[in-house]
């Protein structure tokens, strides 16, 4: 199932798919992806920040220090160490950033379970005003902040707010490290985990190309890989066929 063009379709359109898109990953991390304790939720409130799926762990779940990156051995999922995410750039933030972290202050769910990791699916609205990008960015780097790590799908160009795209506007916020956006594959998938030094797993991915799978962590070294693709192919195919044809090209 290949990445198509959301740039041809209104605003509206991408948004029946994205909540398609969410359900299918909510009922995919659900149903025997995240390990034992851990489940996500699709659209819920964490402090003042709303993702698209949001991954919880229950009172069973065993803790952990954000500090010590091997007492999530027993969590479950991949060993960073063991097999490496596979993306086409890995980089890792200086300590500079950690000056900022905000150790006074725990976001928990209405649950009162605990928070892991944010997954977000970009819409053009987030790029596409400063304000809205401003906005996005500062959450991004607050749930890096509290140890949060974050998933982000931005199935969108770079814009003139956010010339080097989603990534280069939140790695800006962490680190010195120079972003730039690859012009041949100007989408973005990325991969945050918020360790010692917050690390990103970036992607760089065109319209047209196979969506794979990209990590999402639990803890900062050890993950699960999330079925982008089998997962965005079930939501395409509750898409009505005009959309469809708009999309592939057959109008």
């Amino acid at each position: 199932m290949p990445i198509h063009d959301w740039t041809r379709v209104q605003s509206g359109t991408f948004h029946a798919f994205h909540t398609a898109w969410i359900s299918q990953l909510q009922e995919t991390l659900n149903g025997g992806l995240l390990p034992p304790d851990f489940y996500a939720l699709a659209e819920q409130f964490a402090g003042d920040t709303a993702p698209d799926v949001l991954t919880l762990a229950t009172p069973n779940a065993p803790e952990w220090d954000w500090r010590d990156l091997h007492a999530g051995d027993t969590v479950g999922g991949v060993a960073v160490a063991e097999r490496p995410p596979k993306v086409q750039c890995t980089v890792r933030a200086s300590n500079a950033f950690y000056s900022l972290r905000r150790r006074s202050l725990v976001v928990r769910h209405a649950s009162d379970d605990r928070i892991i990791a944010f997954l977000e699916i970009m819409s053009h609205s987030n790029k596409s005003r400063q304000a809205g990008l401003t906005a996005f960015v500062q959450k991004a780097v607050a749930a890096l902040q509290h140890g949060y790590h974050l998933l982000i799908i931005d199935l969108y160009p770079p814009t003139r707010f956010a010339p080097e795209g989603i990534h280069g506007a939140i790695w800006t916020e962490i680190d010195d490290t120079l972003v730039e956006a690859s012009p041949d594959r100007p989408l973005t998938f990325v991969a945050y985990s918020a360790g010692l030094r917050p690390t990103a797993y970036v992607q760089p991915m065109s319209v047209g190309d196979p969506l794979g799978e990209m990590p999402l962590f639990l803890t900062p070294d050890r993950y699960v890989e999330v079925p982008l693709e089998t997962t965005y192919g079930a939501a395409w195919r509750g898409m009505p066929q005009r959309w469809r044809q708009e999309l592939e090209g057959n109008r």
